[in-house]
C-alpha cells in the first residue's frame, strides 16, 4: 500500500506511526517501553551484522548480549548493565579476531546499539522520564524534519558530498534551527524548570549538530560496505540503522548530560 504512494508521502506516513508508537511507549513505560527498546536494538545489531559481513554465531550472541543488557537495564543498576556491554562487546571481538573475524567492527556494533538503549532506559526511569525522554526524541525528530525540507527547499553548498552527496550546509541550519526551537518548545510545553529550560534553546540546536554527526557516520559507514540502505523494513526511510542513526549520539549524550544535572 505504501509502496504504492509518492516517496516523500511514504516517508511521511512510516515517520508518523514511528513517532505515534514511540510517544505511546514513552507514555506508558515499563514494559511496553522495554519491549519497544529492545525490538529497535536487535533490528540494529541484526542489520549491522548483515552490513559487516558478521559470523552467525557473533550475531546470535551479539543478540543475546544486547537482550541480557536491555533486561538488566530495566531492572537492575544502570552499571551493572555497562560493565555486562563492555564485557560481552570484548569478549565477542576477542572471538571474531581468534577466527579471522573483524575486531573493531564486532565491538562497534554491540556498543552501537546498546548504549543508546541504556541510555534511553535510564532517561525513562527518572522521576520526570516522560519529560525527558519526549524531549530527547523531539530534537532528533524535528532535525531530520527540518534538515530534510530546507535542504530540499533551499540547496546550495554540499556538507559531505563524499559521504552523503544529498546533505546541505542549509539543511544542516534548518536541522539545526528547528530543533532548537522544538527544544525551547518542548521545555516550556511540559514546563521543565531549572537548566532544562534555561539551555534549552543551545543544547537543541548542539544535540542536532550530533544527530547530523550520526546520520553522516551511517552514510559512511554504508558507502564503506557497499550499500545504499541498511535494510528495508521501514518504507521510505531504508532499515532501523537509517531511522536512528541520529538517535544513537543523542540518546547517549542526553542521558549523560541529565543524570549529571539531576543529580
Amino acid at each position: 500500500m505504501l509502496a504504492a504512494r509518492g516517496p516523500l508521502t511514504t516517508r511521511i506516513l512510516t515517520g508518523l506511526v514511528l513517532i505515534t508508537l514511540a510517544v505511546a511507549a514513552v507514555y506508558f513505560g515499563g514494559t511496553a517501553f522495554t519491549a519497544l527498546v529492545a525490538l529497535a536494538v536487535l533490528l540494529m545489531f541484526a542489520e549491522w551484522s548483515v552490513m559487516h559481513g558478521l559470523p552467525r554465531f557473533i550475531r546470535l550472541a551479539g543478540l543475546a548480549a544486547l537482550a541480557a543488557t536491555i533486561f538488566l537495564a530495566s531492572y537492575g543498576p544502570a552499571s551493572q548493565a555497562l560493565l555486562t556491554l563492555g564485557g560481552a562487546a570484548l569478549a565477542l571481538g576477542l572471538f571474531a579476531r581468534n577466527f579471522g573475524g573483524r575486531f573493531a567492527w564486532v565491538v562497534g556494533g554491540v556498543l552501537y546499539c546498546g548504549l543508546p538503549a541504556i541510555a534511553l532506559i535510564v532517561l525513562r526511569a527518572q522521576p520526570s522520564g516522560i519529560m525527558l525522554t519526549v524531549w530527547t526524541l523531539s530534537i532528533v525528530w524535528a532535525t531530520d524534519i527540518f534538515a530534510y525540507f530546507a535542504g530540499r527547499a533551499i540547496g546550495g553548498p554540499k556538507l559531505a558530498p563524499a559521504i552523503s552527496p544529498n546533505k546541505t550546509w542549509a539543511g544542516l541550519g534548518g536541522g539545526v534551527v528547528g530543533a532548537a526551537l522544538t527544544a525551547y518548545g518542548v521545555a516550556a510545553y511540559f514546563q521543565m524548570s531549572g537548566p532544562v529550560k534555561d539551555y534549552a534553546l543551545i543544547a537543541g540546536g548542539v544535540l542536532a549538530v550530533v544527530a547530523q554527526g550520526g546520520d553522516l557516520f551511517e552514510s559512511w559507514m554504508k558507502r564503506n560496505t557497499g550499500v545504499k540502505d541498511s535494510g528495508r523494513l521501514l518504507p521510505g526511510h531504508g532499515g532501523v540503522l537509517d531511522r536512528l542513526d541520529g538517535l544513537v549520539p543523542v540518546a547517549v549524550l542526553s542521558a549523560l548530560g541529565f543524570v549529571a544535572v539531576l543529580r
